[in-house]
C-alpha cells in the first residue's frame, strides 16, 4: 500500500504540527530502522524543500552516511568536526545560521547556506546518530525546527 503525506500550507509551525502525526503513523509497526529513516528524511524534504535531509550514523569514531534526500554528500565525518561531528560530540542539537561562520564547517555542498543537526539519543543516553538539514536560505532554523525535529528523533530507536 502507498503511503500519503498531506503537507500542510501554512507557517513552519503549522506544517511541523501537521506532519508530526503523520510521521508517528509512519513509524508505528515499522521495525526496521532504515526503513524508519528513510521515511523521515523523505517527509521531511517533501514539506520544507531543504535542500539536504539525512542521517549519519556513529560507526567506531566516525559518523557514517546514511539514508537522506538531496545531493552527494561526504561519506565520513570524525567525531567534533563541523557541525555534523560537534553535535555528536556535544550530545546537543546546533543551529547555525550561517555556515560560512562555523568555525570547521565541512562544505559536503557549497549552496548550503544555514544547518541544523539534532543527536539520535539510546535508551543509554549515548549518541548513535545524527540527523542533518541543510537549506540554501541563510538563517533558516529556529527553536520551532529544534522542538519539532528532537520530538520526531526521540521517535527512532537503533
Amino acid at each position: 500500500m502507498a503511503e500519503h503525506l498531506h503537507i500542510s500550507s501554512g507557517t513552519k509551525e503549522e506544517k511541523y504540527s501537521t506532519l508530526l502525526p503523520q510521521v508517528k503513523n509512519l513509524m508505528a509497526n515499522e521495525t526496521i530502522l532504515m526503513a524508519n529513516l528513510a521515511n523521515l528524511a523523505a517527509a521531511l524534504n517533501e514539506t520544507f524543500r531543504f535542500l539536504w535531509v539525512g542521517f549519519y550514523l556513529v560507526r567506531g569514531e566516525e559518523l557514517i552516511l546514511s539514508t537522506f534526500q538531496g545531493p552527494i554528500a561526504c561519506t565520513r565525518i570524525h567525531k567534533g568536526s563541523g557541525v555534523c561531528g560537534t553535535a555528536w560530540e556535544r550530545a546537543e542539537t546546533i543551529i547555525v545560521p550561517d555556515v560560512n561562520a562555523f568555525p570547521g564547517h565541512i562544505a559536503c555542498n557549497f549552496a548550503s547556506r544555514s544547518e541544523i543537526v539534532v543527536p539520535l539519543f539510546g535508551k543509554n543516553g549515548q549518541v548513535w546518530g545524527v540527523l542533518d538539514i541543510d537549506s540554501e536560505k541563510p538563517d533558516n532554523f529556529d527553536e520551532t525546527d529544534k522542538k519539532y525535529l528532537e520530538e520526531m528523533c526521540n521517535m527512532l530507536h537503533e
